[in-house]
């Protein structure tokens, strides 16, 4: 292999002569041999749309020649769009503050532009204000294009097949026992509802994404940029990446703190929460199917099994459910990572990035795939249900108000021992007569 002589202010470092990066990718590389788990390309990607706006403001504020601006704008652009992503190798586990990823970029962008990677790529900036600045722009970008999408598309399924199946009464379960009855949709309801919070939920832990570190520069005192900076390049990544953003009005807070970062990570772990719940219900329910509950009947996407011919597995519901455990073990790092603010910096920043970006990929990507091969294709088991319905003990609850607690309860329980129904255990043993019973025991007021 080929090299070429970079140097740093350590001196000289041989990088391979086919790389577009320079001396400080290459110790990076060399010194951080950690594990497989590279920076993520949307950060990488951020970094791009956070550079191009550098350099304009850097031209507006009249501290970067325009053609120097419009160099770095256009390598950018390409960066931006996806070009040269192996130019960018970077392990995440390297310093906290994202120094080697920052440096990276400028390197690149340096190497194709011919200017000083810092003096005029970094101009203006720090690894402490660029790198937290990233991670908001990746941050609120996969919410808003992936992550958002997705929950209304499961949002507006739930919200479908609940108004579908209004009218298809069956028992209610709590404590994982016979409950008094409800309706598939309002037992649907509950999943649309879900839905629903956690979508308003992502979308209000965004808000305080949206406020950016860049113009804070090395401690939040904006040491080496213009005043006006932070607002300037606030607006052309806006503008740029067509997401809303702001300049966080307190540069000490944005570096220190990553709250942003722990609450969006906290709305991501409801959301799990919640999409946890539903896979579970799904797969309880649709168990068997003739020798579980059974009541719901979900699509058979795949073979079950490699030696049971025919079965059918809830894959989707696992693979949904394998995914909230993940993003809920993220939230758990993201936590000690935010808790980690030591005076001016907090230097977690690259492994809070890595699991929130992994936790809205996963998520997105889950319910894509729980919706569009489980959630709209199911249905009811409309025989089980009836015979369930028919079977529970539990609709004696409409007799309490009619012979009391105790009395009621004395009926479900001869009925259980005895192994009948309540009709028998009540009007067979002339406690009401057939049309009291009837009068009383309709599912359908029940609900």
């Amino acid at each position: 292999m080929a090299f070429r002589i970079e140097k740093d202010t350590m001196g000289e470092v041989k990088v391979p002569e086919d790389k577009l990066w320079g001396a400080q990718t290459q110790r990076s590389l060399e010194n951080f041999k950690i594990g497989e788990d590279l920076m993520p390309h949307e950060i990488i990607r951020s970094f791009a749309a956070l550079k191009r706006a550098a350099a304009r403001a850097n031209f507006r504020i009249g501290v970067l020649e325009e053609e120097k601006a419009d160099a770095i704008a256009q390598v950018c652009d390409e960066i931006y769009k996806g070009r040269y992503q192996d130019e960018f190798p970077l392990s995440v586990w390297q310093t906290g503050s994202g120094t080697q990823t920052n440096m990276n970029i400028n390197e690149v962008i340096s190497h194709l532009t011919g200017l000083h990677p810092n003096d005029d790529v970094n101009k203006g900036q720090s690894s402490n204000d660029t790198f937290p600045t990233a991670m908001h722009i990746a941050f609120v970008a996969m919410a808003e294009d992936d992550l958002l999408p997705a929950i209304d598309a499961l949002r507006a399924t739930f919200e479908k097949l609940s108004d579908h199946y209004a009218d298809i009464i069956k028992t209610g379960r709590t404590h994982l026992m016979d409950a008094t009855p409800l309706t598939l949709g309002q037992e649907i309801s509950a999943w649309y509802e879900m839905m629903d919070v956690c979508y308003k939920m992502v979308e209000q832990a965004l808000e305080p994404v949206r406020l950016l570190a860049l113009g804070g520069t090395a401690v939040g005192t904006g040491l080496n940029t213009s005043p006006d900076f932070g607002a300037l390049t606030a607006h052309a990544i806006s503008e740029f990446t067509g997401f809303a953003f702001k300049s966080a009005p307190n540069k000490f807070y944005a570096l220190s703190s990553k709250d942003a970062a722990a609450g969006l990570s906290g709305a991501l772990r409801t959301l799990a929460c919640d999409l946890m719940k539903i896979a579970n219900d799904v797969r309880l329910l649709a168990s068997g199917p003739r020798c579980g509950i059974g009541e719901l009947i979900i699509p058979a996407n795949e073979p079950g099994s490699s030696i049971m011919p025919g079965k059918v597995n809830p894959t989707q519901c696992e693979a949904l459910a394998m995914v909230c455990a993940r993003v809920m073990g993220n939230d758990v790092t993201v936590g000690i990572g935010a808790s980690q603010g030591n005076f001016e910096l907090n230097v977690y920043m690259p492994v809070i990035a890595y699991s929130v970006i992994q936790s809205i990929r996963l998520l997105a990507d889950a319910i894509h795939s729980f919706n569009g091969h489980c959630a709209i294709g199911i249905r009811p088991n409309e025989a089980v249900i009836a015979r369930y319905l028919e079977d529970s003990l539990m609709l004696v609850t409409a007799l309490s108000p009619r012979l009391g607690y105790e009395k009621a309860a004395e009926i479900a329980k001869y009925a259980y021992e005895n192994g009948i129904g309540l009709r028998e255990a009540t009007v067979g043993r002339s406690i009401l007569s057939e049309e009291e019973f009837n009068l009383l025991m309709d599912p359908k007021k029940m609900v």
